[in-house]
């Protein structure tokens, strides 16, 4: 690869569960990614400010509260109006398949359920990466 995958994880909203995100950030980490944890109950703009900051090729949201058919589109149309189009916004939590294929529908990449190895994550986005943005780093 080019350089290094540089991954946002982030809580967004009042979910306060935030094991998974941080199983997810450490497997990320020791398949050579640059990791940044925003931590808990970050709003849309935060994680999208911390996004372009960051100089960050993914953005990978974890929702257990429900409300994801509002935070992932809410998330991707900030980074639409920051010029963020060549960002991935992917990620998990609890999301029903129909909620999961109106998502992708939106622009929004694959997302991740309970229980996903997390193997399956690193190669996703390192195929996307590969695919996406490797020749531009």
């Amino acid at each position: 690869m080019a350089g290094k995958i540089r991954v946002l994880v982030a809580k967004p909203g009042l979910d306060g569960h935030d094991r998974g995100a941080k199983i997810v950030a450490s497997a990320l980490r020791d398949a050579g990614m640059e990791v940044i944890y925003t931590g808990l109950r970050q709003t849309p703009e935060m994680i999208v400010n911390t996004a372009l900051q960051e100089d960050v090729d993914v953005i990978a949201l974890s929702i257990l509260s429900g409300a994801h058919m509002t935070l992932f589109p809410r998330v991707l149309e900030l980074m639409r109006e920051k010029g963020l189009d060549d960002v991935l916004l992917t990620g998990g939590g609890i999301i029903p398949e129909d909620d999961m294929k109106e998502l992708e529908k939106m622009g929004v990449g694959k997302l991740f359920g309970p229980g996903t190895d997390t193997h399956e994550i690193v190669q996703y986005i390192q195929d996307w990466y590969q695919q996406h943005r490797s020749v531009k780093k």
